[in-house]
């Protein structure tokens, strides 16, 4: 039987992310991809997912939708056969100075978006979201800065408040007894290898880190036959 699976997107982001890994994942999967639409937190985007979702499914998350993802598996664990998760975090904003940097450096890039536009917001976020030698790709840069453009600040707004306010899923970790991947790329320097070592070693079969080369946080993007092979080895494997 064919699994369903949904695909959830990061911030600002939409199906593009997950465009080019389409032909290899369609061949293996009834692929559906969210829409995050106009939540302002994450137990929210997870309530809209589970509303459109099939009774039993896999589940993928780049970047925010990650967090998504492991608020799904919160809420309704029983309904979730595989999870992957790419590019992404399971700790709260930092108390004191290092949460306050966060919330000074996301409303900073919202300052941009309300003044100068989102696409010039999505031309500087773009800098540290790559691998530095990606940057000089220009069909790859201005997918990604369309991509953000095609959104509203008033969406990035509210995207930020769910961020800033995202719960710990540390608990929710060692409670996933599903076939999980842990993705990232290997240059990605927002959510790093490191970091997701430390997602890896609270999940109970302790999986690998599948660490992308010559990618960054936009791995899907930078990098998708690597991507895709790894994600089909996931849902196919027994």
């Amino acid at each position: 039987m064919t699994p369903s699976l949904i695909l959830l997107p990061g911030l600002m982001c939409d199906r593009e992310v997950w465009a080019p890994l389409l032909p290899e994942l369609e061949a293996v999967a009834h692929c559906q991809i969210a829409d995050h639409r106009d939540a302002d937190s994450l137990t929210l985007m997870a309530e809209q997912v589970l509303a459109g979702a099939p009774a039993r499914f896999a589940l993928a998350g780049h970047s925010m939708g990650g967090r998504v993802a492991l608020e799904v598996l919160r809420l309704a664990p029983q309904r979730v056969e595989r999870l992957a998760l790419l590019d992404t975090g399971h700790l709260p904003r930092a108390a004191g100075a290092a949460g306050d940097d966060e919330a000074r450096a996301r409303l900073a890039l919202l300052s941009i978006a309300r003044t100068q536009g989102v696409r010039a917001m999505a031309a500087e976020w773009v800098r540290g979201m790559v691998a530095p030698q990606r940057l000089a790709d220009a069909t790859l840069i201005e997918s990604i800065i369309a991509m953000f453009e095609r959104k509203s600040a008033d969406t990035f707004e509210r995207q930020i408040r769910a961020l800033l306010q995202r719960p710990d899923a540390s608990p929710v970790l060692p409670s996933c007894r599903v076939p999980t991947l842990v993705l990232c790329g290997q240059l990605d320097s927002w959510s790093t290898p490191a970091q997701h070592e430390a997602i890896a070693a609270l999940l109970p079969a302790r999986p690998p880190v599948v660490a992308i080369a010559d990618a960054g946080h936009m791995a899907p993007m930078e990098q998708p036959t690597a991507v895709a092979r790894a994600m089909a080895t996931w849902l196919t494997t027994r």
